[in-house]
């Protein structure tokens, strides 16, 4: 049995996508836009497809368990662009579509002949969404590009872990997936420029800018204070209390750094003088103590279990909560309430469950449509309905290895 999902069209419904990336960066740009209401159409290579058709932590041979979330609500057909014949089917197929996903190395679909200025001349209203790890220009441009290399770039790296390590990783893809988002930010906003003006563009989405742009005022710290932001393991430093605390049989988040929430928190603590301590009145006093505060609250938080904790923070108005794995989302009655987690019908494994489309939208909400397509599963459907290609042709193209 599977969890309700709305039907409505989405809000794209009445665009095409040909998604052309691989991996993530260009793949989680389509999902956003096919959970929205459009129709994607990725197009891969024959017999070799997506690699994230395989990844996942499952083992070798089994199906992938992450490919059925960034392939939804995708059709999928194969052709080869590194072919002539490709690449002229590639470009009948763009005259119809409204937006084009890519997330090669710079310079490759010019390589191809496949270019803005070739496929713009023949569709002046397509807009071209361009994935990579260094943007299209620059010295870099040219370099391989992946999601680590640029989430260490665009600052993320280096203050990522405890002080008195190495940088550690983000436990996601962030910078790919970073890079996915601005890319799809960058398609609204292309479109909304199209429906004024009737021209498209280029939309050039870097992955170590896409992180640098989620680094606050790192920059700007340095270049007026000389501040360096260090590795600092749970804490941002400055910004207290905002910490992991101890339970008597766990650990909570608890989030209490602005005045009057910090207020709330002492009254919560039976000390409501802590409050007006000259040490912790402000917020800027608070960070100057901030080790010293949280070792007042680590103690007072460890003499509570941790529901009675969070009972008594909530009742203050306090923000806090646990810090969840995936078994704890899929049994949370908020996450039950919300619909945050559905479960999904998928041809092999019968149903699974897997995160719903985000954000919501009250008149044109998105929605699971479809699963995960095989490779070259809407072969027909497609060369068939968009470019009018008969049985003969298309068998043609086959034996040729075009598609």
């Amino acid at each position: 049995m599977t969890d309700a999902q709305p039907r409505s069209a989405g809000a794209l419904a009445d665009l095409r996508v040909l998604e052309l990336g691989t991996l993530i960066a260009g793949p989680f740009c389509g999902q956003l836009l096919g959970d929205m209401g459009a129709e994607v159409i990725k197009i891969e290579a024959p017999g070799q497809g997506d690699p994230m058709r395989h990844w996942g932590p499952q083992e070798r041979g089994q199906p992938s368990v992450w490919w059925p979330i960034i392939g939804r609500n995708k059709k999928s057909i194969t052709l080869d662009l590194r072919q002539v014949e490709g690449q002229s089917l590639f470009k009948d197929l763009s005259v119809k579509a409204d937006v084009i996903i890519e997330n090669f190395r710079p310079g490759t679909l010019e390589k191809w002949g496949c270019g803005y200025a070739e496929l713009a001349a023949l569709n002046p209203r397509l807009i071209l969404v361009r994935v990579s790890g260094y943007g299209q220009t620059g010295p870099y441009s040219q370099r391989a590009g992946y999601g680590g290399i640029g989430e260490a770039m665009g600052g993320l790296r280096y203050i990522v872990g405890e002080p008195d390590r190495p940088p550690a990783r983000v436990g996601i893809s962030i910078g790919d997936s970073l890079a996915a988002v601005h890319a799809c930010m960058g398609t609204l906003a292309a479109l909304h420029h199209r429906e004024r003006t009737g021209a498209g563009q280029i939309v050039d989405a870097a992955i170590y800018e896409s992180v640098l742009n989620m680094m606050e005022s790192l920059v700007t710290e340095f270049d007026q204070l000389g501040h360096v932001r260090e590795r600092s393991g749970p804490i941002l430093p400055g910004i207290a209390p905002s910490n992991v605390y101890p339970t008597r049989d766990g650990i909570v988040m608890i989030g209490a750094n602005q005045d009057t929430v910090f207020a709330r928190l002492a009254t919560a603590m039976g000390t409501p003088g802590l409050a007006k301590d000259e040490r912790y009145r402000d917020h800027q006093a608070r960070g100057t103590h901030q080790r010293e505060l949280d070792a007042v609250i680590a103690q007072w938080t460890a003499t509570l279990d941790t529901s009675g904790l969070l009972a008594l923070l909530e009742a203050h108005g306090i923000p806090s909560g646990l810090i969840y794995r995936a078994s704890d989302m899929l049994e949370d009655p908020h996450f039950l309430a919300r619909q945050a987690i559905v479960n999904t019908p998928h041809p092999q494994f019968g149903t699974l469950r897997m995160q719903n489309v985000a954000p919501r939208l009250s008149l044109t909400p998105g929605s699971i449509r479809t699963p995960a397509p095989e490779l070259g599963q809407h072969n027909e459907q497609v060369f068939a309905d968009l470019l009018g290609l008969d049985a003969q042709a298309l068998a043609g193209y086959r034996a040729r290895n075009v598609i």
